[in-house]
């Protein structure tokens, strides 16, 4: 039976290059695929676009093309990414450039727009997925509202002949699925073909999570190798089976454990996980292991694809000033609580009404707080007060204050730093599919 090789080549927007220039040299793959684009990305591209409508795509993209366009070109794997983020077609000239420069003579890349729901969700009567709270309440704040699209409009662009699909936002699932459907001919309402295929999609959109990264611990959990971690491929053949493995040689393992937790990873009702193709049942899941590295994974179903879309909304939130200083050596816990407590007063004291504030000391508290930190104490620790600010001016009172602890607060402090930044928070709606129209287009050498 026919069997198409799906590698992951990056799991997130600054993932390592050189698992997939592996993948691409010695994976017999099929298409490699990136998934590089978290929901907050998304807004944060759009304000780089907003500067300059030639960025807006993943920093990162020239790199990783630059890494692997040439030797995917020569064993014919296509690749699939949604590195356009805000700016797919700017994210497609940038890619002709790299082959151009790598003397590639033809290319054909397929161009996913559509994503970009901005206007319909701010004309609609829509309501926030986390509060209930109606989106006209904070329309002044909204900067980006990006619908996930589904495999559909990557079928096309495969159909068209593209050697490359480069997107927005997407369901991280569908970039798997997409070549499924288009090699395979897959129907679309197949819904038990489709939820196995979101399985292989989903255990592959984390790359290395599911090869060890992420999973190793000393002792309990020893990955051989991680610092040559692999990336995973899936191998699915036209039933919808299922393998998982890596190159071979490669760092890191497949076992059932890994498989298991990136199954479950982000999974609130494993049996019915929304994506825009098919709600997916995991529920009844097998791992098998048919050898070492090689994973077997079945029995993933299906039900009808949703009538509404998830749109994840970027907008201004405020700002986030962070001051730090560290102390060492005996009374290091002592000095860095006495800092603490002088800070608080020195910030109280100021009449500023903060929308957040945390203090903590980092290598005492900061993670766990006080109530799980106790029994020992540590001979250095940092100082950390973080707070988010309705202006900029005010959180910048607050990392300033820390700095000055040099010579305003206890003995022995150092390595201060501080830095103040825009918060760009994201919230999700649900709109009805019919108002997002998906479109292809073609750009080629």
């Amino acid at each position: 039976m026919r069997i198409i090789r799906l590698g992951a080549g990056a799991g997130y927007s600054g993932d390592r290059i050189l698992p997939a220039v592996e993948l691409a040299e010695k994976g017999n793959l099929d298409y490699l695929i990136f998934e590089c684009l978290a929901e907050r990305t998304v807004a944060l591209a759009q304000l780089e676009k907003t500067k300059d409508s030639d960025l807006g795509f993943d920093p990162l993209l020239r790199d990783r093309m630059m890494a692997v366009l040439l030797t995917c070109k020569e064993k014919q794997v296509k690749i699939i990414t949604n590195m356009g983020a805000a700016n797919p077609k700017a994210a497609a000239r940038e890619i002709l450039n790299v082959a151009k420069e790598l003397g590639i003579q033809a290319l054909k890349i397929g161009v996913v727009n559509g994503d970009d729901v901005l206007s319909q969700v701010v004309a609609g009567n829509f309501f926030t997925m986390e509060t209930g709270e109606p989106i006209s309440a904070i329309k002044n704040k909204i900067i980006s509202a990006n619908a996930y699209l589904g495999s559909e409009p990557i079928v096309e662009a495969l159909k068209l002949g593209a050697d490359i699909v480069i997107t927005g936002r997407v369901s991280d699932p569908a970039l798997f699925l997409a070549p499924l459907i288009y090699e395979f001919g897959w129907s679309d309402s197949d819904w038990k073909l489709l939820g196995q295929g979101i399985l292989a999609g989903h255990l592959l959109e984390c790359a290395g999570q599911v090869t060890g990264g992420y999973f190793a611990d000393p002792g309990y959990r020893d990955v051989p190798n991680l610092e040559n971690l692999g990336f995973p491929i899936a191998e699915v053949s036209e039933d919808g089976a299922v393998t998982i493995t890596k190159v071979d040689g490669s760092g890191g393992y497949v076992t059932k454990a890994t498989c298991s937790s990136q199954l479950l990873y982000e999974i609130d009702d494993p049996s019915q996980y929304f994506q825009p193709d098919v709600v997916a049942d995991f529920s009844q899941v097998k791992l098998t292991e048919l050898a070492p590295n090689r994973i077997k994974v079945e029995n993933a179903g299906g039900s009808e694809r949703p009538k509404e879309l998830k749109v994840t909304i970027g907008m201004r939130d405020g700002f986030i000033g962070d001051g730090q200083i560290s102390y060492a050596g005996l009374g290091a816990v002592s000095r860095g609580q006495l800092a603490l407590k002088v800070l608080q007063s020195r910030i109280e004291a100021s009449g500023i009404q903060f929308l957040d504030i945390r203090y903590e000391l980092i290598g005492m508290n900061a993670i766990h707080g006080d109530y799980l930190s106790q029994g020992y104490e540590p001979y250095e620790v940092r100082v950390r007060v973080a707070v988010r600010a309705s202006t900029k001016k005010e959180a910048e009172f607050v990392v300033n204050e820390v700095e000055a602890m040099y010579l305003n607060g206890p003995s022995g402090g150092g390595g201060a730093t501080k830095s103040v930044r825009e918060v760009i928070s994201v919230i999700s709606t649900l709109i009805p599919r019919e108002l997002i129209k998906p479109s292809v287009s073609i750009l080629e050498l």
